[in-house]
């Protein structure tokens, strides 16, 4: 079948995102993807809103793969499907830049290094009993991502924030989610209220119940259940896989799901084990949805840490391989568009929120203030990469304590 330039096939090339620079060759896309989210994984502490804040800065500032603008689709688009946020992100950029190929190439490379790292962790944790100590290194990383996370935000919002409108519902989407509001009832709410406002501003066809229909289902999952069952590697692939299904929320929500099962009905694990597995998924680079690692080897060694891995990942491609497509579609309808604008301005809200609670757990002290403040000077005045920063701050945080 020949190939195009841009990574696709003459029978179906995957529509693209009128922000998206045109992709070279398919083996050049792969290799820059691999490089780019191979490090990223290595490098992106700090969580989720740390991560789209290293992407952007990766992706729009220095590679100019795509606009901002496509950027935010792709984060909003991210934002109304279950699963790790940052990492379907990744996936989709994958997705843009490589064809069918990139979306699993840029996933597999950002999640096998925090992935390995954990494992490695988990090892140390069963021969040793303890886990490594780590307090002063995330002491000097912390500072450092909140200036990263602000940059972000800055120039995310001169481009999401293109009206009134917009800033209202970011100011309320940021407020309501600092008082505890339910995320995907914002994201939906946003996107709702922007369209109904651009529909009052004159006519316009409605968008295709197709466009919209799989982004809306997504949203409409139940919860996990089951009854208890005996260990095994295949029932702990089948509760991951439920927990990649349908989990949306943060690392506190993975740690309510976690819990229900693993603890108090199927008694597989510990509280105090529990609690080490979300503290290492906090604790290392890359996706906090590798807490399913840690758990999987301690329950079942690297068979049970695989299995794991696999299950609460497999759906994050699945779910951005169904709604990648239509993102191009959602930008080009009107009123579909005003949509995404309205779920872009409430994903920076839940953004910003996630942001001041981390800027109250990192700044705590004269040293993390002054670090937050010069890494913050480094990136805006003088385009310091990030991943120096990160390192810097790390180095400083061990001398520290």
């Amino acid at each position: 079948m020949a190939e195009r330039r841009d990574g696709s096939d003459e029978a179906g090339p995957p529509a693209r995102h009128p922000g998206e620079a045109p992709a070279p060759a398919r083996g050049v896309a792969l290799r820059e993807l691999a490089a780019l989210f191979l490090r990223l994984g290595l490098t992106a502490f700090g969580g989720p809103a740390a991560h789209v804040a290293m992407m952007e800065e990766e992706v729009v500032r220095r590679r100019r793969w795509m606009t901002r603008e496509a950027f935010l689709d792709h984060y909003g688009a991210a934002n109304l499907i279950p699963g790790p946020t940052s990492t379907e992100l990744v996936i989709h950029i994958g997705r843009s830049r490589g064809g069918w190929p990139g979306l699993v190439v840029a996933g597999a490379c950002f999640i096998l290094p925090a992935a390995l790292l954990t494992g490695a962790i988990a090892w140390a944790y069963l021969r040793f009993g303890a886990l490594p100590q780590v307090g002063g290194l995330l002491h000097g990383i912390k500072p450092v991502i909140i200036a990263v996370v602000i940059q972000a935000l800055v120039g995310l919002g001169r481009t999401a924030l293109k009206s009134k409108l917009l800033v209202a519902v970011a100011a309320a989407g940021t407020a309501a989610s600092l008082l505890g509001a339910n995320a995907l009832a914002l994201l939906l709410g946003a996107g709702l209220l922007v369209t109904a406002a651009r529909r009052i501003e004159g006519p316009a066809p409605p968008p295709s119940a197709a466009v919209l229909a799989p982004l809306f289902a997504a949203g409409g999952v139940g919860g996990v259940g089951g009854a208890a069952v005996s260990f095994g590697l295949w029932p702990l692939f089948l509760f991951f896989l439920k927990i990649g299904a349908v989990l949306f929320g943060s690392g506190y929500v993975l740690l309510a799901f976690l819990r229900a099962d693993l603890v108090d009905r199927w008694h597989w694990l510990t509280e105090a084990q529990l609690l080490d597995a979300v503290a290492v998924g906090q604790v290392t680079p890359g996706p906090v949805f590798t807490t399913a690692t840690f758990i999987g080897y301690v329950l079942g060694g690297a068979p049970g840490a695989a299995v794991a891995t696999l299950g609460i990942f497999l759906p994050a491609f699945v779910l951005v391989a169904l709604s990648g497509p239509l993102i191009p579609r959602l930008r080009r309808s009107r009123l579909a568009g005003a949509f995404l604008d309205g779920v872009n301005a409430a994903s920076l809200a839940l953004m910003a929120a996630v942001t001041w609670h981390l800027g109250k757990a990192a700044i705590v002290d004269l040293p993390s203030a002054l670090l937050a403040a010069v890494s913050a000077v480094a990136l805006l005045r003088f385009r310091v990469h990030s991943a120096w920063l990160v390192l810097a701050g790390g180095v400083a945080g061990l001398a520290l304590r």
